[in-house]
């Protein structure tokens, strides 16, 4: 079995080289632990450390391209190269390699497809209580929409086993943190939370300039990605609405001309009329859009067997390769040794 761990990173020279320290290059019952570092167009001299310090893979991404971007990239080399496993944590050395191996537990015993560590923020000294409450709040919120049950939905902290890998498709290009975890609940994935220990900050978050800015985009996501995912039941809640504020407009319309006072009111009902009808519309539209997810499914479907067999072929070409190797190097050998 073949671990993965990758790291994302912008500009992380002063941080990175503890966060590979502290991750385990040998764990029981794996066979390969390799560390994968992701340099998200950093302008500092992230590449060389992540080089000296032992990283086994290096990806240089000629601008940044956002920490989405980052993840996906280093989750499809992961894939690439054969992984069983791929663990993602930050380069900001928020979280300790050592919870590696217990992180990674639930997958080794199939009873997980995904497992995100749980850093416990209320219990985090260097959380606000503003934002121990945004934290708790939108962790709820996603597990509500994603019917799974996570305390931390933003740890960055987590495992995959490599099927659940190849069926994530991050569309956004701020974060995947969010968005992993619905797309995973309606994917039917088994997704499980394990407490991990949480460092403090060394550095301001560069995901975003301010909580404002992280809120609105966060939402934004969460929309986006849930509406994605259920387009008949969002859009028919929304036309419903629409439709019953017009239907009310007009039945006060009704009661009006009927006690003989509907004069004046002809206004109201046009308005009323016109909310009826955009009503009706958005149902039309919840039915299309629909349709539409449905055949996303399919594509995703597709795209996920072609992953699956294209990432299984090159790892076995791979394989091939170092067997080749190793059998040339040893022929080698054996006719100098005859010699």
């Amino acid at each position: 079995m073949k671990l993965f761990v990758q790291i994302p990173c912008l500009n992380e020279e002063a941080t990175l080289p503890q966060v590979i320290r502290d991750l385990p290059r040998t764990i029981m019952g794996i066979q390969e632990v390799k560390i994968l570092v992701v340099d998200d167009g950093s302008s500092d001299r992230t590449t060389e450390v992540a080089y000296r310090e032992g990283a086994d893979y290096v990806i240089k991404l000629p601008s940044n391209q956002g920490l989405a971007k980052a993840f996906s990239t280093g989750i499809n080399k992961c894939l690439e190269l054969g992984a069983d496993i791929i663990v993602n944590t930050d380069g900001d050395h928020q979280y300790s390699g050592k919870d590696v191996n217990m992180l990674i537990q639930p997958i080794r015993e199939g009873k997980a497809d995904i497992v995100i560590g749980d850093r416990q923020t209320k219990k985090l000294t260097h959380f606000s209580p503003l934002k121990k409450m945004l934290q708790k709040l939108g962790s709820r919120t996603v597990s509500l929409l994603s019917n799974v049950s996570i305390p931390d939905a933003t740890s960055g902290f987590r495992a995959y086993s490599r099927d659940a890998a190849m069926r994530l498709n991050v569309f956004s290009k701020f974060s995947y943190t969010l968005e992993t975890v619905i797309q995973a609940g309606k994917n039917q994935m088994a997704v499980v939370h394990v407490p991990v220990q949480a460092n403090g900050p060394e550095r301001p978050s560069r995901l975003f300039s301010n909580l404002a800015v992280y809120l609105k985009r966060s939402i934004a996501t969460i929309l986006r990605i849930y509406v994605l995912y259920e387009p008949l039941r969002t859009l028919f809640y929304v036309g419903g609405i629409i439709f019953l504020a017009g239907a009310l407009g007009v039945l006060r319309f009704l009661y009006f001309y009927f006690t003989g006072s509907g004069q004046g009111h002809i206004q109201s009902l046009i308005i009323s009329g016109a909310l009826v009808a955009i009503g009706f519309q958005v149902w039309v539209l919840a039915i299309l859009a629909d349709l539409i997810s449905i055949n996303r499914r399919l594509s995703e479907e597709i795209l996920y067997r072609i992953k699956r067999n294209g990432y299984s072929l090159k790892a076995n070409a791979g394989r091939s390769s170092k067997d080749n190797l190793k059998n040339h190097l040893g022929s080698k050998e054996a006719k100098r040794k005859a010699l």
